[in-house]
């Protein structure tokens, strides 16, 4: 399904522009040094899928002259078609959304991902997790990545962690949430997530007590 999936968006893309570039995560990268760039994602949560757990997405993103201008996910179970392209906002089926206010990390939810692909990043994982057990109300793993970051836009959730992520997991829920007023960095507050696939995103109130929990764990 992932094959077929990725194929029938890739032919589509080709068809209206057949000198763009795709990076996607099963045929892999074709005319990467194209200005223009699809990244595909195209079953994102393939073991929810598998096991008819209602949680798993389409996620495509565009790079422009090495910046992503334009993102998209989305939910064929729910309906849900969460858009955003830089400095437009960001939507979910046309209404905008915004991230949530919350202050108080005690009343947050935060998602997080198992890094089941690299077994050696597992302690690292379950170290910073632990960081944010007795500070958060709730933290949740549910198996899309993309799905979770496109949760912290619409301010389903509060903010969200997780390592080697590659960048068709996170490229366009990145972008939808800091149109719809979030943050997004990698685990030293910088911009190299797409490079590293570690990401900490939340809203602005956030953002700066899970950086520095994350961080200070994975220090010590």
């Amino acid at each position: 399904m992932d094959v077929k999936a990725e194929q029938t968006i890739i032919q589509h893309i080709h068809k209206a522009y057949p000198n763009h570039g795709i990076i996607a995560e099963e045929s892999g990268v074709n005319n990467d040094d194209a200005e223009t760039v699809w990244i595909i994602d195209p079953l994102d949560g393939t073991t929810n899928y598998l096991h008819g757990f209602p949680f798993f997405c389409v996620s495509i993103a565009v790079r422009v002259k090495n910046r992503i201008e334009h993102g998209l996910i989305y939910d064929p179970v729910r309906g849900e078609c969460f858009s955003a392209s830089r400095g437009q906002g960001a939507q979910m089926n046309s209404k905008r959304i915004r991230v949530n206010q919350k202050k108080e990390m005690s009343k947050s939810l935060i998602g997080g991902g198992f890094p089941v692909k690299y077994p050696e990043l597992c302690e690292r994982f379950l170290a910073t997790a632990t960081a944010l057990f007795g500070d958060a109300a709730g933290i949740r793993r549910t198996g899309s990545a993309a799905l979770d970051l496109a949760y912290v836009a619409c301010g389903r959730l509060d903010g969200y962690f997780e390592f080697g992520l590659r960048q068709w997991d996170l490229a366009a829920g990145a972008l939808l949430i800091k149109e719809a007023g979030g943050l997004v960095g990698d685990f030293a507050g910088g911009e190299n997530y797409l490079n590293t696939g570690n990401i900490v995103a939340a809203n602005p109130k956030l953002f700066k007590a899970m950086l520095q929990k994350l961080s200070a764990k994975l220090q010590g």
